[in-house]
């Protein structure tokens, strides 16, 4: 695997996990945790950008 493979892989990581967050944060705690677990998610994908911007300039 190259550069270009392994950061893709991580995207991919990186959104599903945030997408976990973000759904943790909606369905499962309803208080203010769930906006802790969302804010976190978002920051996921916030990574997630920036590993695929990343792409082909390493």
């Amino acid at each position: 695997m190259n550069k270009n493979t392994v950061l893709g892989w991580a995207t991919l990581i990186m959104i599903i996990v945030g997408l976990g967050l973000i759904a943790l944060g909606a369905f499962k705690y309803e208080d203010v945790a769930g906006w802790g677990f969302a804010a976190v998610g978002v920051g996921f994908f916030a990574i997630a950008w920036v590993f695929d911007a990343l792409k082909g300039r390493v």
